[in-house]
Order: C-alpha cells, then sequence, then structure tokens
C-alpha cells in the first residue's frame, strides 16, 4: 500500500506532508521519521475543540476526558513532497485552509498575553503555553498548569494551536473561570493523591522485600556462624582427645621404663592395683567432704513454722520461750560439735528440767523430731543414732533458733 503519512519515530506524531515533517522537527528538534500507511484525519472534539490526527489519539483523548463527540474535518491525503502542494483543503499545517464552501478558515488561538509571558518565564514553550491557556479559559495561570499536567502525554502539545475562525472560543465568565480552573486543579490533584498512594504502595512492598531479604541474610549467616562454632568444638575435642591420648601413652611408657629399671615386672601387680584404688576412693573422699553441703530448705521451712507457731501459742511467756529455745540451741549444738558422744544424742523427757524448759511448750518436741531425734522403743527418751546424725540439719536447726533468738520481729511480720 501506499503511503498515506509520515511519522515521527520519537513522539508518534502523524504529519501529512514533508514541509510539516519540516516544521515538525524545526519545534521539537526531532529528526528520525518513517511513512506510514495509516491516514492523516482531523477529529476535532465537540466539547474541548482539541484535534486529534489519528483514531488511537482519539480514544487516548477520550479516556482522559469523557468526551465522545468529535467531527471529522478532513479525510486521508497521500504524502506530498517538499516542492508538492498539499490538497487545496489543507494548508502546510496539515490544518484545513481557507478559500473554500467546504473548509474553514483557521487561524492562531489568541490567549491572555501576560498569562502566556509568565507561563513562558516559568519554561514552558510559546505553543505549550498558549494551547494550555486556551483549553483551561485562559483566565488562571494555575488551571493551565494543570490542564499540561492532564495532557503532557499529547503528542501535539508542542506544535502551534490553530482554531476555526469563524468559531472562536467562547470566553467564560469569572464564575465559570474559576469553576473549571477548580475541576482541573481537581483533577489534579487526585491524579498526583493517585500517584503517591501508588508509588507508597511500590515503596513499602520493596520495604518488605528488602526487610525479608535481610532477615533471610541475618538467618543464613547465623546458622553458618553456628555451624563454623560446631565444627571447630568439634576440631578442639578431637585435637584434645589425641593430645591426652598421646599424653597417657607418655606416661605408662614412663611408668613402664621406671618399673624396668627398678627390676619390678611392667604390669602393676594385684597389691598394688588395690592401692591404686584406695588412693582413687580416697580422693572421692576428700572432694566429697570439700564439697559446700546443701542445707536442707524444707526442712528450715518446717522448723520456722514450729518455732512461729510456739510464740502464738505462748503468748505474754517470752521469756521462757527464750529459754526453751536457748536449750534447743545448746542440745543441737553439742551434737553438731560431738556427733560421736552418745550423751549429747540421748534426751530423757522425764528430767524435770527438760519438762519445764522444753516439752512444756508446743511444738518443742516436733522441734527435736526435725532435727533427727527419734523416740525410742518405750516412748520416754529421745535418741538420734550415730549414723543418722545431718550436720546440715543441725546447722538449720541452728540459724533458725538464732533467728527466733536474736529477731525482734521474728513471728511478727
Amino acid at each position: 500500500m501506499a503511503a498515506l503519512s509520515l511519522k515521527c519515530d520519537i513522539c508518534g506524531v502523524a504529519l501529512r506532508s514533508v514541509a510539516e515533517a519540516q516544521a515538525h522537527g524545526d519545534a521539537t528538534g526531532h529528526a528520525a521519521f518513517s511513512e506510514s500507511t495509516e491516514a492523516v484525519k482531523r477529529l476535532v472534539c465537540r466539547e474541548c475543540g482539541k484535534a486529534c490526527r489519528s483514531s488511537n489519539e482519539w480514544d487516548l483523548h477520550s479516556k482522559r476526558t469523557g468526551h465522545a463527540e468529535f467531527d471529522d474535518k478532513v479525510g486521508g491525503q497521500g504524502i506530498l513532497s517538499a516542492g508538492e502542494a498539499p490538497c487545496p483543503l489543507i494548508n502546510q499545517n496539515g490544518q484545513p485552509a481557507g478559500g473554500g464552501s467546504q473548509a474553514e478558515e483557521l487561524v492562531p488561538a489568541e490567549v491572555n498575553a501576560d498569562l502566556l509571558k509568565q507561563m513562558e518565564e516559568m519554561g514552558f514553550p510559546a505553543a505549550r503555553a498558549t494551547r494550555a491557556l486556551y483549553h483551561s479559559g485562559g483566565e488562571n495561570l494555575e488551571a493551565a498548569v494543570g490542564w499540561l499536567e492532564e495532557h503532557q502525554g499529547d503528542a501535539d502539545l508542542d506544535e502551534p494551536l490553530l482554531v476555526p475562525k469563524s468559531q472562536p472560543k467562547k470566553k467564560l465568565s469569572p464564575e465559570e473561570a474559576k469553576a473549571q480552573a477548580a475541576e482541573l486543579v481537581r483533577k489534579v490533584r487526585e491524579r498526583r493523591e493517585r500517584e503517591e498512594r501508588e508509588t507508597e504502595r511500590l515503596r513499602e512492598q520493596e520495604r518488605i522485600r528488602a526487610g525479608k531479604e535481610l532477615a533471610l541474610a541475618a538467618r543464613q549467616e547465623e546458622e553458618l556462624r553456628l555451624k563454623r562454632m560446631v565444627e571447630a568444638r568439634q576440631r578442639e575435642k578431637e585435637e584434645e582427645e589425641r593430645a591426652r591420648a598421646k599424653i597417657k601413652a607418655k606416661l605408662e611408657e614412663d611408668r613402664r621404663e621406671r618399673r624396668r629399671r627398678l627390676g619390678l615386672p611392667e604390669e602393676l601387680t594385684e597389691e598394688e592395683r588395690e592401692e591404686e584404688r584406695r588412693k582413687v576412693q580416697a580422693k572421692v573422699e576428700e572432694e566429697k567432704r570439700r564439697r559446700l553441703p546443701i542445707k536442707p530448705v524444707e526442712v528450715g521451712e518446717k522448723m520456722r513454722t514450729l518455732l512461729v507457731d510456739m510464740k502464738k501459742a505462748h503468748p505474754g511467756q517470752d521469756d521462757a520461750l527464750k529459754t526453751c529455745w536457748q536449750t534447743l540451741l545448746k542440745m543441737c549444738g553439742n551434737i553438731y560439735a560431738n556427733p560421736g558422744e552418745d550423751k549429747f544424742r540421748r534426751v530423757r523427757l522425764t528430767n524435770p528440767a527438760i519438762q519445764q524448759r522444753v516439752a512444756a511448750f508446743t511444738g518443742a518436741v516436733d522441734f527435736l523430731h526435725l532435727a533427727g531425734f527419734q523416740r525410742d522403743a518405750g516412748g520416754e527418751n529421745l535418741e538420734m543414732p550415730a549414723d543418722k546424725v545431718d550436720r546440715a540439719v543441725l546447722e538449720v536447726a541452728g540459724e533458725q533458733l538464732n533467728s527466733a533468738l536474736n529477731n525482734p520481729f521474728f513471728g511478727i511480720l
């Protein structure tokens, strides 16, 4: 098919002639063009007057603005060379030319000169500023900037705007211009808010993704660190075992050498082995004696409860209770200091002194039971077998009795 138009490879605008392409290149700096079999159209929007040169451009304009009606001013024509004259109905800018009964004369759009100058000072090209002022009502700079943001993707945004001479744009009243400007500002604000929300959503997704990647990397690094620690510890254990085995073998060889020099058999005799076992057992016993005794906490709590109950059961007898507690303390102390003496491990309950000082008070005999005393077969004496002497229990009993004797608030709190 023969080419019907030229297309700018940079911005995609459709051009009718070579001269129009040259004019477009001078205005935009674009220099790459290609032939197209799509005819250049002029679909003029009935509501805003925007001219669209293709069906795709009109579809885009309709989606953005909601405008649905247009007039097809001119049909398609083939490409004209630089020296050829364009169609009588089309001028060098690709717009309908005057002089015929079927076309209207187009003239440059007129806008507020002061506002146009301000927009040029802001950096907007004259053609772009003119279109923005013309389509936004021409009375509000903010509305013009908003219109530009709404139409920044238009292909002919930087081309000179021509409007029909016989149909000048209707001048808006101040109220209408203000309303239109407010509407444009609202649309721009809504679009910006949508873009900001979308940007924030994408940023939040990126933050979550990055956070997950960092957490995964940290977890993997921690796993590798723990693995390296386990491997290092395993190597240390193996090295220690090898070193210990080497030292043990060296000691064994030295022992054998010493026994050979002394004329003894290399292996230990049965008597020597038994002596070694006794030494090991003695060492174990010594280690047990060196260990700190574990105090029976539960027995201590029961003893304290008995002493508190004794004080509550005998109100006003503080001196007699003090004598009872001192007697119990002396009995436990004697056994603690002399666990092998039978006289300290035996208490006759029928003794008048014991009856008066100890047995007369509720809970005193039970306290001796907790300390390790047991009743004999007749039930008149308390005894503590030598193998039942528990120094830790006696020590706890002494602590509780000392607390009862020396703490002025004992049994009150």
